[in-house]
């Protein structure tokens, strides 16, 4: 493969936008899919299709990557089974109110319902007061309290007369007991007048008094009848005065709830329980009318209340996103509420929570908020496995002593699940917790780039247009969509891809409009996107630029002229959280006679990690084959990164280090004002690397503040071509031929570039012509074997 030296229009592509007959994206629709994630759209469209247990969806991918807002927009347009959505209420049990029950209705009846039930208690609590304080209530009552007064009376004085008969007197003592004793005449006995009578007449008084106890026993518990069924006449006269007010507002209601057979039974209950518990509704039962009625909203009895847990809309299915995901957020909860000092609870202060918001639709989270809250895995896997959200075996989790004042009935769960997480939390939970792989079966797996053509680049517009239309920005003419799309390429490293980390180039269009409303333009041009690059970088850079300083005043030691013998300019990718860049390294091989080895000092003091040392190895193995082959190489050499503190790893300078190594024991000349980068196999076959933009940037870098000359250049293997998308102003100075870019596809040819010689070709004996780089070597390597 010969030395290719590489043209202006290689260093970069352009985006050709003219085909697009848009002039800006004022006219271009904004992308409605999951832009350029084609295995990602399958495989939600999989599992949105499939009702069955366990085909919920981990979006797993970069972050950044905007797989929440592409997919909301997927789920906006995905066709839901809108029949399927419910209101859930939660209502009194009035067999058993420690167990509320679910009301399961259609969307939007269950506001109604609870709008229904508030009219209905706000009359029956001005109705039924007014039914029991009028005249025909207090007569039927009165009536019954006289019959009963009569026929108490009537018994009591038929005893007492046939008691005086016998000469004795029913009275009543001061705490309300009956009593008989013997009378003297009119009189009643005395202790000491009794016990003056003769033997018989007192023992026939004691058995007359005896008798008549029996028989008073017997009235008392004929008495005690008579209020019981004075009683059940009362309750009886109230029930038939509450019915009397409230069957017609419930006979209403039936009618109008006719099609919900659960309502229907929900009114059939409620009538009854307002005729057990009427005293709720009127002054008699006051203090237990305020605590029923305790309510931070609408002074109405709580017993009836109804507790509209979630409400659907009738127009949109239900896609809930959980920011923070926690215990009560995700679950639900049952408040508590204070009433004269008093703690109580009931089921009106059920409280929902995302999975009973999105209950028939899909709940979107971050894997990594969910990990974090303590019970919330656990929870959810449990409400997916029994498909049912109970909040009485969550509850007791999370209080984990059982006490639960409410054990709701529990409401069915049919919900689609997307978790948004990275690779590295996806393959801990595959491998830490078997039941994920059968609750999330499906995985949306997102690319981080997507190929670059015509097709591509229109389609990439179009979601340029949807970031601009979503945040009311100015619109971008048609240069500066073909400036974003290229910095998209700059992004991914290729000029044949385009990244797809929306978060990034969202970011840049909002600085771009800001630079171009404070600028007064009406539309964003290609000048406010280099202007807002411009900035981006100024924030981040201040280690390159202290980097450079370092060349500037020559603390970094560089050459970008002249020759030298074992040394050679070599590059690298420096980087911080959010800024990479390149800048020179120089590289030095010195020999002494010994026994072959390559010496990797960075390696010996532990600076190197274990790719460059792979690196070094694979160069030493082709140094061999090179000039080891008839005898052992009769040179140690050792290599080295001048100047280098911090750790060094990668493979991409083992061409460099190689140029260096036969530089040595040549003793021929390295050009200075050309820089290396590739790493190579053992065959001496240049391999790719990263970060090459970086790389070239910085030498020409450095090489502007050492002093510009037309033959400066940087060398790189030939598969890096297709990565370069370089600054304009490197692009310009190619094309003026003040700068050179080389793609070599073997080591030899760098040395060539290098020394400006031959790298040299073996004869069958393994010998290399004597005017070559090799042949030079392999006479100075066989001079020391003499």
């Amino acid at each position: 493969m010969a030395i290719v030296t590489l043209s202006s229009t290689q260093l970069y592509r352009e985006s050709d936008l003219d085909i697009l007959s848009s002039k800006s994206t004022k006219d271009i629709a904004p992308i409605d899919e999951i832009v350029g994630q084609e295995r990602a759209r399958t495989a939600v469209e999989f599992a949105m299709s499939i009702k069955e247990k366990g085909y919920n969806i981990y979006a797993v991918g970069r972050n950044g990557l905007g797989k929440r807002t592409m997919m909301i927009r997927y789920l906006k347009r995905h066709t839901f089974e809108m029949d399927e959505l419910y209101d859930w209420c939660y209502v009194a049990n009035f067999e058993d109110i420690r167990v509320p029950k679910v009301l399961k209705l259609p969307r939007g009846i269950g506001i109604d319902l609870r709008t229904d039930i508030e009219k209905l208690m706000s009359k029956l609590l001005k109705a039924i007061p007014l039914a029991f304080d009028n005249e025909l209530y207090f007569s039927r009552a009165d009536k019954l309290k006289n019959q009963l007064t009569t026929k108490q009376n009537s018994a009591l004085e038929k005893l007492t007369k046939e008691a005086k008969s016998q000469n004795i007197s029913l009275t009543i003592t001061n705490q309300g007991d009956y009593q008989f004793i013997a009378l003297n005449g009119e009189e009643p006995h005395t202790d000491e007048s009794f016990d003056l009578l003769e033997k018989k007449q007192r023992e026939r008084l004691e058995k007359t008094i005896d008798a008549l106890e029996i028989s008073l026993r017997g009235l008392i518990r004929s008495l005690t009848e008579w209020e019981e069924e004075y009683s059940d006449k009362i309750q009886k006269l109230n029930t038939e005065v509450t019915l009397e007010v409230i069957a017609h507002f419930i006979q209403e209601l039936k009618v109008r709830y006719r099609p919900y057979s659960q309502v229907k039974q929900y009114l059939s209950e409620l009538k009854d329980d307002i005729v057990e518990n009427v005293d709720i509704f009127l002054e008699e039962g006051a203090e237990q009318g305020e605590i029923a009625t305790a309510s931070l909203d609408k002074k109405l009895p709580r017993r009836y209340k109804v507790n509209v847990l979630v409400s659907m809309p009738k127009d949109e299915p239900p896609i809930v996103v959980e920011e923070s995901p926690n215990y009560h957020s995700l679950f639900g909860y049952v408040e508590t509420a204070t009433f004269k000092g008093t703690v109580f609870t009931d089921f009106s202060l059920i409280r929902a929570g995302a999975l009973h918001k999105a209950n028939g639709g899909v709940l979107l989270m971050d894997a990594v908020k969910v990990l974090e809250q303590p019970f919330v895995w656990e929870g959810l896997k449990r409400a997916l496995r029994s498909r049912e959200l109970s909040l009485t075996a969550l509850e007791k989790q999370v209080t984990m002593t059982g006490a639960v004042s409410l054990d709701p009935e529990p409401i069915p769960l049919d919900v689609k699940i997307i978790l948004f997480g990275d690779y590295h939390t996806y393959q801990l939970l595959q491998h830490y917790d078997p039941e994920f792989t059968e609750l999330f079966r499906v995985t949306a797996d997102f690319e981080d780039e997507m190929p670059r053509n015509s097709n591509t680049e229109l389609h990439y517009t179009r979601f340029i247009s949807s970031i601009v239309h979503d945040n009311k920005m100015l619109h971008c003419d048609k240069k500066a969509m073909a400036r974003i799309i290229e910095h998209s390429a700059r992004r991914a490293g290729d000029q044949n891809k385009l990244s797809l980390h929306s978060a990034h180039i969202a970011n840049l269009l909002r600085e771009t409009n800001y630079i171009a409303r404070a600028a007064k333009a009406n539309i964003i041009r290609s000048s406010h996107v280099d202007k807002a690059l411009s900035n981006q970088l100024c924030r981040v850079n201040r280690l390159q630029q202290t980097v450079m300083e370092s060349f500037v005043n020559g603390t970094t030691l560089i050459h970008t002229q002249g020759e030298a013998v074992g040394q050679v300019n070599a590059l690298s990718v420096l980087s911080t959280s959010d800024h990479m860049f390149g800048a020179p390294n120089r590289i030095t091989a010195t020999t002494a006679y010994g026994s072959g080895e390559v010496i990797d000092i960075e390696r010996n003091v532990d600076l190197g990690g274990s790719i460059h040392s792979k690196g070094v190895m694979i160069l030493t193995a082709y140094l061999s084959s090179v000039f080891g082959k008839t005898a052992k190489i009769p040179l140690t050499t050792n290599i080295t990164f001048e100047q280098s503190y911090g750790g060094v790893d990668g493979d991409s300078a083992s061409m460099a280090e190689f140029c260096a190594v036969v530089s040595a024991f040549s003793k021929q000349p390295n050009r200075q004002d050309i820089a290396i980068t590739g790493s190579m196999n053992q065959f001496g076959e240049a391999q790719p690397i990263g970060g090459v933009n970086e790389k070239i940037e910085g030498f020409f870098d450095v090489c502007a503040i050492k002093g510009r000359h037309a033959s400066q250049g940087v060398i790189i293997p030939q598969s890096n071509v297709q990565n370069l998308m370089l600054r304009k102003d490197i692009v310009a100075a190619v094309e003026r031929g003040e700068f050179n870019i080389w793609a070599i596809g073997h080591v030899t040819e760098a040395i060539e570039l290098f020394t400006g010689k031959q790298a040299g070709v073996p004869s069958d004996e393994g010998s290399y012509p004597i005017d070559t780089i090799f042949g030079i070597a392999q006479a100075k390597l066989n001079s020391l074997r003499k």
